[in-house]
């Protein structure tokens, strides 16, 4: 039960005292107190804003700054998000590497990237070097309130109607970006992956809370120069495992507002990573190895970067600044 049910049942079932006819205690209107007791919990919850059902759920648990730019009113010039890395700057699709590697990617690699997209397990250690491309988030689509997300379709079959509703023209680029958002939440899961496209703030924390119980902890990449510049950075005595095995991912999706496909892949871990990079500027950065690879598409991306095979290494890589993981907390 979350905390707002607690202090509901609380008041309800110990009004008055043992003898009044009005408390709750009283069995001849038990059936009248639970009514009211549903009622006034949907009024309470509707009422909650998104961050404020946040500290509901997850009282001990502090909001990432990913989440909390999301969390700002959106204005009248939201777009859709194109993340932290740009297709242009690394040198091929990265929505593929974001969240499709299970079932995309195989494009033939022209170019070599040379900054480290994927990298190997036994790389995350102090002294090691990559070269890193962190780029500035754009903040512009923000999270809507459950209660105005529910009055909105968000299926192929409503494309229509959607794209009508924020006056986005069809056959536009926007239009196709919003439809590809749509399509991805739509696929099937893979064997071993359990995912969710969460259109709230709200949903999501419904979902993990679902999957990994209330002892968690959101973590997401922070950058701490506003600006950064492509370059080599250096792991400093600053590796830390999150969370054991159990970790799900929730990847910042292009639409009009925030969207998050989450996902859980087994055979996965979390880690933190202090970087330093050449110039001085500093990045707590948040990696994820997949120690299971067999199932990926053989032509992924990463096995040509690495020159690995499927299921041979495990294979991580950092999570852009927008994307955010969940882990069990570590006592």
């Amino acid at each position: 039960m979350d905390a707002l049910y607690e202090v509901s049942v609380h008041w309800f079932f110990n009004n008055g005292d043992s003898g009044s006819t009005y408390g709750c205690r009283s069995r001849s209107i038990m059936r009248t107190c639970i009514f009211i007791l549903y009622i006034n919990l949907v009024a309470t919850h509707a009422a909650l804003t998104p961050e404020l059902y946040w500290k509901s759920m997850l009282p001990t648990a502090p909001i990432p700054k990913s989440i909390a730019v999301l969390l700002r009113t959106p204005g009248k010039g939201s777009t859709v998000h194109s993340g932290f890395v740009s297709s242009k700057s690394v040198g091929y699709p990265v929505n593929e590497y974001m969240y499709g590697y299970h079932r995309c990617c195989e494009s033939k690699l022209q170019n070599k990237p040379d900054t480290a997209i994927f990298f190997l397990e036994n790389n995350l250690k102090s002294g090691h070097k990559m070269k890193l491309l962190f780029e500035k988030t754009s903040i512009q689509a923000s999270f809507l309130p459950s209660e105005v997300v529910k009055s909105i379709p968000f299926s192929s079959t409503k494309i229509a109607e959607i794209l009508n509703k924020f006056a986005v023209k069809p056959g536009s680029i926007k239009a196709d970006v919003m439809k590809n958002t749509i399509k991805l939440c739509e696929e099937s899961e893979i064997k071993g992956e359990d995912k969710y496209c969460a259109t709230s703030l709200e949903a999501m924390l419904d979902f993990i809370i679902m999957k990994l119980g209330k002892n968690v902890e959101a973590l997401s990449t922070e950058v701490m120069k506003k600006e950064t510049k492509k370059q080599e950075y250096t792991i400093t005595n600053g590796v830390k495992k999150e969370g054991g095995t159990k970790v799900m991912v929730c990847h910042k999706l292009d639409y009009v507002y925030a969207v998050f496909y989450c996902h859980k892949i087994e055979n996965s871990v979390t880690y933190t990573v202090s970087l330093e990079g050449a110039d001085g500027s500093r990045v707590k950065a948040v990696s994820v190895c997949h120690r299971d690879t067999s199932k990926w598409n053989p032509k992924h991306l990463a096995f040509q970067m690495l020159n690995v095979k499927p299921g041979s290494v495990p294979i991580c890589h950092f999570l852009f600044q927008d994307t955010i993981a969940w882990v069990p907390k570590q006592n």
